[in-house]
């Protein structure tokens, strides 16, 4: 059996469902990811894993142990929110420290763990000062470290990374991520951001209406999505109904297609088409074409300014065969 199996777990409010017959199979150690737009299921699923939100049906089962009769204390679960809730009048230290106290672990013991965790995020400078003395980042390393040091048997994080800015938020989930592989601690991450899932994860859960749609790792929901869905989330995929591919594939098309923007080629091939607009993305440009009446995307990369084609610029494409997916 798996480290976490969520077994036709169902959560409603009222006549609402927001979830219902969700199963999963998650291995210790793993760092999975519940990845979807706003109001999917994924926090609330997060919640009733925590323990803070009750399920209407359904088992959770860690370890082999069914967690849905257990009070959120008793559940052996660390969980980092968005919001660090950090408690304003006391220092890191003491924050970190928290959970212990609760748990009755000895001074000594406490001072040991509280200082092990929080050089873990790389605060072991910062425990005598204040939240309102540290800046977002680390806030939410304090609120990580309060999470790690009662050495849960499962970490949840919702959303920690959405408040901070993208050069913190970059360097924290390298951070988290390299900590999670070091303690090996199974990890539940929550986000709508790709980039974030597909860097960080093991396995991704894409998750639309209440229901998974598609899991595997970041490769396999990337380059071969189950449905239009799936296309539309996970990268920028150029989506075409069969009529529409079918004009310009120049062959019979039976059903939807996604077409990704990088597995076009600009500037050979046997499709004419014309610069519409384009777009600087760092080391990416990504261009908006008319193809004989069909608008594409195409990424290329950013090699050097003498390579950028002016708007208005004739050009030529090429869509190799692998390249067209077709998607329910």
């Amino acid at each position: 059996m798996s480290f976490l199996s969520i077994q036709n777990l169902h959560k409603s409010y009222g006549g609402t469902a927001i979830f219902s017959d969700i199963n999963a199979e998650i291995e210790q150690g793993e760092f999975v990811t519940l990845l979807g737009p706003s109001g999917c299921g994924k926090s609330t699923l997060l919640r009733c894993i925590a323990g803070l939100t009750e399920v209407n049906g359904g088992k959770i089962l860690l370890g082999g142990e069914d967690l849905v009769p257990l009070s959120p204390q008793k559940r052996g679960i660390g969980m980092v929110f968005q919001s660090y809730a950090l408690f304003p009048n006391m220092t890191a230290a003491q924050n970190v420290a928290f959970g212990l106290r609760m748990q009755k672990v000895g001074k000594e013991e406490s001072a040991a763990r509280v200082q092990e965790a929080l050089a873990m995020v790389e605060l072991g400078d910062f425990a005598g000062r204040y939240p309102h003395q540290l800046s977002g980042g680390q806030c939410q390393r304090v609120a990580l470290a309060r999470s790690l040091v009662t050495r849960p048997r499962l970490l949840l994080l919702d959303e920690p990374l959405s408040a901070l800015d993208a050069r913190i938020r970059k360097h924290l989930r390298e951070q988290i991520r390299s900590i999670q592989q070091e303690l090996g601690l199974t990890t539940i991450f929550v986000t709508h951001d790709q980039e974030e899932a597909l860097v960080m994860s093991d396995r991704i859960f894409l998750m639309n209406a209440g229901r998974i749609v598609q899991s595997g790792d970041a490769e396999t929901l990337y380059t071969a999505p189950v449905d239009a869905f799936a296309a539309g989330f996970i990268g920028n995929y150029n989506l075409l109904d069969a009529p529409t591919a079918s004009r310009l594939l120049g062959r019979p098309v039976n059903g939807q297609v996604a077409i990704r923007p990088e597995a076009i080629v600009l500037g050979q091939g046997p499709i004419s088409a014309i610069i519409r607009s384009h777009s600087l993305l760092g080391n990416i440009i990504r261009y908006r074409v008319d193809a004989g009446g069909v608008e594409l995307l195409v990424d290329v990369l950013n090699r050097s300014a003498d390579d950028l084609h002016a708007n208005g610029h004739p050009i030529s494409l090429d869509i190799a065969a692998n390249a067209v997916r077709e998607v329910a």
